[in-house]
């Protein structure tokens, strides 16, 4: 399905977010074994402040583009 949303914005919004819960999943089976929770927290912490980061980006495009399409911004042209 991302092969042929590979334009959208959001959908790559929504991969990153998803691969972030199966870095905590995984993160928190391992360090629950050894105790280490504290760095849980850390991940938790910057995941979040990266989908923050990345929404208000999504938001101002949408704002300043129209459009969440990244073939109108002329960035990724290879």
């Amino acid at each position: 399905m991302y092969m042929y949303m590979y334009m959208y914005m959001l959908y790559m919004l929504l991969l990153v977010e998803l691969l972030v819960l199966n870095i905590s999943l995984i993160m928190f089976l391992m360090y629950g074994i050894m105790e280490l929770d504290f760095y849980m927290i850390y991940y938790l912490v910057f995941s979040v402040c990266e989908s923050v980061l990345g929404l208000s980006l999504l938001v101002l495009v949408v704002r300043y583009y129209g459009s969440e399409m990244y073939y109108m911004f002329n960035i990724s042209k290879f």
